[in-house]
């Protein structure tokens, strides 16, 4: 800075607006490249605030004790159903050995040969 004053004249000129030209750098393909990106960068927001939304919550699952305990009070159908449910939960490979046997005319796996089963696991 200098301590002369300026004129009148310097200072319009320096007050004049900056043109600045009419087309950018890079042109209208510039222009669609940014475009794009700002979509794509859009999208994968709005992907994953869906996915975070729609991902289901797991439900916690009671102890097989407590489950087995109020299985028990159960009627007898109710509880042959319950119970083949908790064994497919805790053992499923001892479930397949004997889910073909569910389905033959005497009915199956004894209500306390399951009850045997399942309190083994608990």
């Amino acid at each position: 800075m200098t301590d002369n004053a300026m004129s009148e004249a310097a200072m319009l000129i320096s007050l004049r607006d900056i043109t600045l030209p009419v087309e950018a750098a890079g042109g209208l393909g510039a222009d669609i490249a940014a475009t794009v990106g700002l979509a794509g960068v859009l999208a994968l927001i709005i992907a994953g605030m869906l996915r975070l939304f729609s991902m289901r919550r797991r439900v916690a699952v009671p102890p097989l004790r407590g489950q087995f305990l109020a299985i028990r009070e159960m009627p007898d159908d109710a509880r042959r159903v319950a119970l083949l449910h908790l064994l497919r939960q805790a053992q499923p490979e001892h479930y397949a050995a004997i889910k073909g046997a569910l389905y033959q005319p005497e009915g199956g796996v004894d209500i306390a040969t399951l009850e045997a089963e399942v309190a083994r696991l608990v």
